[in-house]
């Protein structure tokens, strides 16, 4: 039994940095803001994501793009929902990711249908290709893929900085840096793979903290017409020595106090932290929120709701 029939390969992974390397060794793409999943295409189409969970069932518009390649493959690539623009749209990616009823994916995948966009191929026509250099990988995959409704390949860049700057501009999530002569490693994390991101820094009333055994959660606020409106929490990158380093008092500064802060510990004079995320939902929440910092040079009150 190859590959291709044993399924449950773990897609490789991507280290982070914060700015973009302008080395000639690497390639760049747009880093696409979906749902990271392996095709396993021969007569018919099988989708995984990287738990190795079919994903079919919920996105039946791709059930054809079998029929868009040449032989029998594995890709590697990015099921995402893409906006008039262009621009991947997570939500609806995320909203649809949900729906167990068959009458609304129906409606779903014709109102937003989605796309798989092909970056890598680790698998032809009983080879295995993983052990290849990258960009002979890019080289079969063009060959391989027919581009057509629903399935398309992720185009290559050699400018990084420049790249970075634009999705900067377009509030894109950001790009992917590509070592040439990468070998596919599946599940393994290395400099070979970098994935640098666009985000947001900004600055919240820390109002207190809920402890949670060895880490905690902040609970954060910003004025609103002199207000202090309860705007959500972090938890990532909090903890409990710095929660702690704070006088607290059983009064919260907010009103009615959010639910879920029966135990929480409230800060006694406030304090100001700095939360770094991708993007606010429609909703107004922040996605992938993390604690940056606890800062002393601004005032609780100069943390006002921005709408």
């Amino acid at each position: 039994m190859d590959i291709f029939d044993r399924k449950g390969i773990k897609p490789m992974l991507l280290t982070e940095d914060h700015t973009p390397t302008d080395s000639s060794d690497y390639v760049c793409e747009l880093k696409l803001d979906g749902i990271r999943c392996l095709a396993y295409l021969s007569d018919h189409t099988d989708l995984r994501n990287k738990r190795d969970i079919p994903l079919i069932a919920a996105f039946p518009e791709l059930s054809t793009i079998h029929t868009k390649v040449r032989g029998k493959c594995i890709l590697d690539g990015e099921l995402i929902i893409p906006f008039p623009d262009g621009a991947p749209d997570f939500e609806t990616m995320q909203a649809r990711s949900m729906l167990t009823d068959p009458v609304r994916i129906r409606l779903a995948s014709k109102m937003n249908p989605a796309a798989f966009v092909a970056f890598d191929i680790l698998y032809h026509d009983g080879d295995e290709l993983m052990h290849l250099p990258l960009m002979d990988r890019k080289r079969i995959l063009s060959d391989v893929v027919s581009e057509s409704n629903g399935l398309a390949l992720s185009r290559v860049f050699d400018n990084s900085p420049a790249l970075f700057e634009l999705t900067t501009r377009q509030r894109l999530e950001g790009i992917v840096q590509k070592r040439k002569n990468s070998l596919y490693l599946p599940g393994k994390r290395s400099r070979d793979w970098i994935k640098v991101k666009n985000l947001i820094d900004e600055d919240f009333v820390a109002c207190g903290y809920i402890p949670k055994g060895d880490h905690c959660t902040l609970i954060l606020g910003q004025y609103e017409g002199g207000m202090l409106i309860f705007c959500g929490h972090v938890t990532l990158g909090v903890s409990m020595q710095q929660a702690a380093h704070f006088p607290v008092t059983d009064q919260s500064p907010l009103s009615p106090a959010p639910s879920g802060s029966t135990h929480a510990l409230w800060y006694s004079p406030l304090q100001v932290c700095t939360v770094r995320y991708m993007e606010r939902t429609s909703h107004g929440s922040m996605r992938q929120p993390r604690l940056k910092c606890f800062r002393n040079d601004k005032s609780p009150q100069a943390c006002v709701l921005h709408k």
